[in-house]
């Protein structure tokens, strides 16, 4: 039987997770990949998630906080949302910039693996597989 222990700092009780949201593969599709510190023990979340897509155009980076809570039952064992802002600059002739929003959620077990979501600009991307690079 193992002895589990309470986390003695911040640093204990912390984690990084990284993966993708989206048709990983697909060619053309829009794909979310997520590098997050988890807070265990607040369910807290911070991080970058950079959005990507097989036609000619940047990728999009954006600082995202949110949230993960755990379900308790079933093979969805964890519930994340994320949500974020960034900067749009405006073709020329122009001049400006806005910022947009990003959001994102992810139906997952123990090991980030599962379904989920995200929206940027005028996209909204749903029910594609979460994977973890765990």
């Amino acid at each position: 039987m193992a002895i589990l222990k309470e986390p003695k700092t911040l640093i204990d009780s912390a984690y990084l997770i990284k993966g993708t949201i989206g048709n990983v593969g697909m060619p053309g599709a829009p794909i979310a990949h997520f590098s997050l510190v988890v807070n265990a023990t607040t369910g807290t979340v911070s991080g970058m998630a950079e959005i990507t897509q097989a036609i000619d155009r940047p990728s999009i980076e954006v600082k995202v906080t949110g949230n993960v809570r755990s379900t308790g039952y079933g093979k969805v064992t964890k519930i994340a949302n994320l949500t974020g802002e960034y900067i749009v600059s405006v073709p020329t002739p122009a001049i400006g910039s806005y910022l947009q929003k990003f959001t994102a959620y992810m139906d997952i077990n123990d090991e980030w693996k599962g379904t989920g979501g995200f929206t940027y600009g005028n996209q909204k991307i749903t029910d594609v597989p979460v994977t973890s690079e765990q």
